[in-house]
């Protein structure tokens, strides 16, 4: 294919010389006079392992060229790759100057050609900078109709500085946020050399997957260095402690815990949170993060209830009790922690839990349930149908499963919790609405 590059910036440049070496034609765009001549001289404008070798070859072969002239490479790219740089404000938030000056020239250049080209934004940034920003410039410069005269979508990538060659060419995965099919189509046959599996979302969803992996990144090497902080201090092999840590590939290194959902709770994680920064405290170490979920797990939970009080209605059912389904276990439930909030706020209360059964629970379980809300026993129902009738909103920590939808009524709030059921199922039914979604 033939392709564009605006930005010879790190993820520009090596975008540029992986796609040439892979046959594509590729016109690099930079404002910049000396990493154009660069590239042309077969020099590499940043330091990358393997990146100089790759420039001059497509330069030689004739795959690679670079150039000033905007209007040049938009006339000669089927696909205009969007890489400049989305600089950090003080305040945290993206500056946008670049996005936005490159898609002028490009609405500006696009108003000039008659076929079709596809825009994609490769530069990281938030979700709603397509739809509030990058295509209305495009329209407005161009007079143009993004999806029908010319394509536009967003291109994430997932690049290491260091291994980013390596990186271009095994991806994890390949991701490209359209709102139309042939946008999207014409995009991912730039792909089609990439053996990895390719994701289509809308735009925003693309987006956020980029911030999701950064954060997580970020979150990784954080856990890592405070287990590793604490551990030196009691004289425990950190090192040692993530080899065997990372051995589980069924719960800490695989996709389990990591699906938004309701809060945490139970008899391990939150005694065992509380138990390893109260060694901390004592140890003198500061694990900040750590510190910070039980505290980010009550936010969760203060979360769902806002919903009930936007909602202004004053009688609610909570459909699942115990911290996680299949388990009559309340200890620490964040439901019975919702209910108990619920109740002090005055809200009529009642409860459906099939696992849960009052008389048989025993030793620590039952004194939990019995100290948090002693008169629980009242407000228990026998029936999902019993729950469900009296209720203005109901909330379903389980999962909703077909009795639940059959039975709620139009006049009634659902608030799913896990998100078990699809928006489809609830079509002219009672309001559905999801705590993360």
């Amino acid at each position: 294919m033939k392709v564009s590059i605006f930005g010879l910036g790190y993820v520009g440049t090596v975008s540029a010389a992986c796609l040439a070496g892979q046959g594509h034609d590729v016109l690099g765009v930079d404002v910049s006079a000396d990493k154009v001549n660069q590239i042309n001289n077969k020099q590499s404008p940043i330091v990358e392992p393997g990146l100089e070798p790759l420039i001059s070859k497509g330069v030689e072969t004739g795959k690679l060229k670079a150039t000033q002239d905007t209007a040049a490479a938009v006339r000669h790219g089927e696909v205009l790759l969007i890489c400049v740089g989305t600089p950090s404000h003080a305040n945290g938030g993206l500056g946008l100057t670049y996005v936005e000056r490159v898609a002028q020239d490009i609405g500006q250049a696009l108003a000039t050609v008659n076929d079709y080209k596809v825009v994609s934004l490769r530069s990281t940034v938030l979700p709603g900078t397509f739809t509030e920003t990058l295509k209305p410039i495009l329209e407005q410069y161009s007079g143009k109709k993004a999806g029908v005269d010319f394509g536009v979508t967003v291109n994430p990538e997932f690049l290491r500085e260091g291994s980013a060659i390596e990186d271009f060419i095994n991806p994890p995965y390949t991701l490209i946020g359209a709102e139309d099919e042939r946008s999207g189509q014409t995009l991912a046959h730039l792909y089609d050399g990439i053996d990895a599996p390719l994701f289509f979302s809308d735009p925003d969803t693309a987006n956020m997957v980029k911030y999701a992996c950064n954060a997580f990144h970020a979150v990784k090497v954080t856990f890592a260095n405070e287990i590793g902080r604490l551990s030196k201090v009691v004289g425990v092999d950190s090192t040692r402690v993530m080899e065997i840590f990372t051995q589980d590939t069924k719960l800490n290194i695989s996709p389990r815990y990591l699906r938004p959902g309701f809060a945490f709770g139970g008899s391990c994680l939150p005694k065992d949170l509380r138990a390893i920064n109260y060694l901390a405290r004592h140890t003198d170490v500061d694990i900040p993060m750590l510190e910070g979920v039980m505290e980010s797990n009550v936010e969760h939970i203060e979360f769902a209830l806002d919903m009930v009080v936007r909602s202004g209605k004053k009688s609610v059912t909570l459909v699942g009790l115990s911290f996680k389904p299949h388990t009559d276990d309340l200890r620490e439930s964040p439901m019975v922690a919702l209910a108990e909030t619920l109740l002090g706020k005055g809200y009529k209360v009642t409860i459906y839990d099939a696992n849960v059964n009052l008389a048989r629970l025993v030793g620590g379980n039952r004194s939990y349930i019995e100290q948090t809300i002693p008169h629980i026993a009242s407000l228990m129902c026998h029936s999902l149908e019993e729950a469900v009738d009296g209720a203005d909103v109901i909330i379903a920590s389980h999962g909703v499963n077909d009795d639940l939808v059959a039975l709620a009524r139009e006049d009634q709030l659902v608030v799913d919790l896990s998100r078990n059921s699809s928006n489809a199922h609830w079509m002219g039914k009672s309001a559905y609405e999801g705590l993360c979604w």
